[in-house]
């Protein structure tokens, strides 16, 4: 199996070229500091790339290493793990442990997990199907359009002879003549108003909520799947413009050049073999039973949870999935309990242990600079649809990252989360007054930023409340 990166990447083109050096720096793009934890999934992801160089006899048998990241909120360990997962083109999954619950209880089956992930895999593979036969299908939605437009002449049979077969060849070039002008006015837009009458598929029947013996699953129940002969595809007569006739039956050519069954063999096999799980909040579930209370579940969950980590193959609605060499990524804060406290089995199932470091003043300020799609130019480009140019100086930014290094010290600590709080209430009064300002040029200093926010950060009270 190969694997093909985005565009963003222009020095390499496959993941087998990308050395965990390399897949570090891609990652330092977007999430600043964390070097041990990125150099944890930079060799996890490697070692996937190298497994797949092996014989299939001994890939079989390598398993991948799976990691928990252990730290405070709002430090990065999603934001790793989702970063690394679109640098690959892999399925991706976020799910939080605490939404689990015990066989037997009100809650989740653990192995809902594993069918959400062939669900986005199946949307992966579909869209990238899509982008390729996207100009195809647009040719032949072009074709049906101009045939709603300008019907072809009807053929009837009729006797031989040179004067009528000179006479059909005439017909049939003015006929193509008037379509091609037709299609030129069609691709400059100038039909788009136009009114075309369709034939267009009524819609299938709602899902239904199966409650099974392993928990409340979800699953898509289609009558006209189960019955076939006895409900016929329905369609009925529908008018619309050209414009969203053009978009209608280009989706619906997509569909037709699709196979959909190699690309749920496609999707199956990817969310196997490069699938990433992120569980969050591991460390809610950390503990052993004490016979009353909520705790009665956490190691139930575990245990559960267990043979998806270990090994197992799950029944989805397209066919059996193994979770043998799916990628599980495990984070917690773990403030209460710590790693030790998962059972022992579950413990040997992530090897790969890293602790990231909390943020400081200094990563603040590279939060807010640093990152492609950093904070204070999210900001920047969306007040620039108002025609505003706001710009911070560096002080602007060296406060806001004091500011929130000591509000994290005095309340709650949620990392760089404290940034978009602080942000969002120091251009509150620009935001709201955007369109109305006459000077459309904004600069913010430390002394804006001092004005703006400095009562509440003073008011402790005030301040657990606002930031």
């Amino acid at each position: 199996m190969v694997f093909y990166l985005p565009e963003s990447i222009e020095s390499a083109t496959t993941l087998d070229e990308l050395t965990p050096r390399q897949i570090v720096t891609e990652l330092d793009k977007y999430v600043v500091g964390q070097t041990k934890a990125k150099r944890c999934v930079a060799v996890a992801l490697r070692n996937r790339m190298r497994r797949q160089k092996l014989s299939e006899e001994l890939a079989e048998e390598i398993l991948p290493k799976n990691i928990i990241m252990i730290g405070p909120t709002g430090i990065g360990k999603t934001e790793i793990a989702r970063r690394l997962a679109r640098l690959t083109n892999s399925p991706f999954l976020k799910v939080e442990a605490s939404r689990f619950t015990e066989v037997g209880y009100v809650g989740r089956d653990v192995e809902s997990m594993v069918r959400d992930l062939v669900e986005i895999s199946i949307d992966m593979v579909r869209e990238e199907k899509i982008d390729e036969v996207a100009e195809k299908a647009e040719q032949n939605a072009e074709e049906r359009i101009l045939d709603l437009l300008l019907p072809p002449p009807s053929r009837h049979e009729k006797p031989s002879g040179d004067d009528k077969d000179k006479g059909a060849a005439a017909g049939a070039e003015n006929f193509q003549r008037t379509r091609e002008k037709l299609r030129a006015q069609l691709r400059e837009g100038r039909l788009d108003e136009r009114q075309v009458e369709l034939d267009v598929r009524e819609r299938s029947f709602p899902a239904f909520e199966i409650v099974s013996s392993q928990g409340i699953e979800e699953m898509d129940i289609n009558i006209k799947d189960i019955l076939p002969g006895l409900f016929g595809q329905r369609t009925k007569k529908r008018r619309m413009r050209v414009a969203e006739a053009m978009e209608y039956l280009s989706q619906e050519e997509e569909n037709r050049l699709i196979d959909m069954d190699q690309v749920t063999r496609t999707a199956v096999q990817r969310a196997e073999q490069s699938g990433i799980i992120f569980i969050d909040e591991i460390d809610k579930i950390a503990g052993r039973e004490r016979g009353h209370g909520p705790d009665v579940s956490r190691e139930g969950v575990q245990r559960d949870i267990l043979p998806i980590v270990e090994g197992t193959t799950v029944n989805t609605r397209y066919g059996m999935v193994r979770t043998d060499h799916i990628l599980f990524i495990a984070a917690g804060a773990f403030h209460v309990s710590k790693p030790s406290d998962l059972i022992p089995e579950l413990q040997g199932r992530f090897p790969i242990r890293v602790e990231l470091d909390t943020l400081s003043v200094e990563d603040f300020i590279r939060i807010l600079k640093e990152p492609k799609s950093a904070l204070v130019k999210q900001y920047m480009a969306l007040l620039e649809t108002e025609g505003i140019k706001l710009s911070f100086t560096d002080d602007a930014l060296e406060a806001i990252a004091r500011l929130a290094a000591v509000v994290n010290e005095q309340t709650e600590n949620i990392g760089a989360r404290r940034l978009h709080t602080i942000v969002e209430k120091l251009l509150d009064e620009i935001s709201f007054e955007g369109p109305d300002l006459k000077k459309k040029t904004v600069r913010i200093d430390a002394a804006y930023v001092e004005k703006q926010l400095a009562d509440i950060v003073k008011n402790q009270d005030l301040s657990r409340y606002i930031l």
